[in-house]
């Protein structure tokens, strides 16, 4: 028997976080920032740590052991994905794998060639970019609506000529929340025969994609930021890839796809990160009977029940801060998850977002201010960067009690 309400309960027992004394009683809302890890990962990281922090692909038993574990974890996030093992690479951060991706390609430029950013996105996709504008490339910014805080896409379509090369644009923002139709993005771009580069980081915490069936270009996301070790990873079609420059040593010129990826990967967070989606697996067979799905299937499944449950905490937070008349809601009032993640930002009349995050924090919850490095985003909304908007972010494991309890501090104050 299959359930179709997200057992949270179940879920939350995944996370030993919520079982340990020291920070059971605190409601975290700063998943945007980066998530909790389930009880897999750490199992996965001590084991390693333990017995096989040796050199890995030796000869000798513990070796042996690292480097299965390693080529395991790829072959898992392949799986999930949808794409092939040669057709990513994984390093520390979603910036530091723009910056190799801008160099790799940047051979394919030519002066005045363009590249289209947008003023909504993380710096981490735009920030390296920009520094191609050294080099002699234009680039041009596709700005959202400061109404609306919305990109839209006839302002692209007019930004477009026949020097453009790249559009770099999130799936989602980090402040604002909304879903970019990619799709879209993707089939204006390759008629014009440009390429696309995807920032998922804020999106990818709450959906499982088929990067193949998206046809998008490159696609960039942190594992961090979806339950899993501090990495990051960098997908590109394998075409693309096999035309970049070699970033690492002479000797690995043909070993695509690590000429982008000069000194690889941490091995003991690259060997546990299949405890993400062992903890998928772990999430489907608590909730559905049906056998012979693959992983990306799998996660399609567990992600339907996600995605309801977080509607739920989205709808009840907006519900609560539309009718607060000091209060300024960045992005879509909508609760939809069609159309917006569980991330909330907003501003309060007369007061400092700074000394609300705080005061949230004496109150054992976990929220934050600032600019969140989309401070292009802020200025093009009008709000001082520094003190920025407050930002709740929620993902599947917090639960409507945590959320009443946020509601119940912000009451008191605003």
């Amino acid at each position: 028997m299959s359930r179709n309400i997200l057992d949270i309960e179940f879920v939350r027992k995944q996370f030993p976080v919520f079982q340990n004394p020291k920070t059971a009683d605190f409601a975290f809302f700063e998943n945007a920032g980066g998530t909790y890890v389930p009880k897999h990962v750490i199992e996965k990281l001590n084991d390693f740590m333990i017995t096989k922090k040796v050199q890995p692909y030796g000869d000798f038993g513990p070796s042996i052991e690292a480097g299965n574990e390693m080529d395991n974890s790829l072959e898992k996030i392949a799986e999930l994905l949808n794409i092939s093992k040669n057709e990513f690479i994984i390093g520390p951060s979603t910036t530091m794998n723009m910056f190799l991706l801008s160099n790799a390609i940047k051979d394919w430029l030519k002066t005045d060639d363009e590249i289209i950013v947008t003023n909504q996105d993380h710096e981490a996709n735009i920030g390296s970019w920009r520094k191609l504008a050294e080099k002699g490339i234009n680039i041009k910014e596709w700005k959202f609506n400061p109404k609306s805080a919305e990109l839209k896409v006839e302002d692209l379509k007019n930004l477009i000529t026949k020097r453009t090369k790249f559009i770099c644009v999130c799936h989602t923002s980090n402040v604002v929340a909304s879903i970019n139709n990619l799709k879209e993005i993707i089939s204006i771009a390759h008629s014009h025969d440009i390429k696309v580069v995807g920032d998922g980081v804020a999106y990818m915490a709450h959906d499982i994609i088929d990067l193949k069936e998206l046809d998008i270009d490159f696609y960039g996301f942190s594992l961090y930021k979806t339950y899993g070790p501090h990495l990051a990873l960098l997908y590109g079609k394998k075409e693309l890839l096999d035309q970049t420059k070699n970033l690492n040593h002479e000797f690995l010129a043909s070993e695509i796809p690590y000429t982008m990826n000069p000194g690889g990967p941490n091995h003991e967070e690259l060997a546990c990160l299949s405890g993400v989606t062992d903890y998928y697996e772990t999430l489907y067979s608590h909730h559905f009977t049906e056998q012979g799905l693959n992983l990306h299937e799998k996660g399609k499944k567990v992600f339907e029940l996600i995605y309801n449950h977080e509607e739920t905490l989205i709808k009840t937070l907006i519900e609560f801060l539309k009718i607060k008349k000091n209060v300024r809601l960045i992005g879509k009032t909508s609760h939809s998850r069609s159309e917006r993640m569980p991330t909330v930002s907003f501003t309060v009349k007369d007061k400092s977002s700074l000394e609300i995050a705080k005061a949230a924090g004496k109150n054992q919850i976990g929220i934050r201010n600032g600019e969140f490095y989309a401070w292009r985003c802020l200025k093009g909304l009008g709000i001082e960067p520094n003190d920025g908007v407050v930002r709740v972010s929620m993902v599947h494991y917090n639960n409507i009690e945590e959320v009443n309890r946020l509601i119940d501090f912000l009451d008191t104050i605003l």
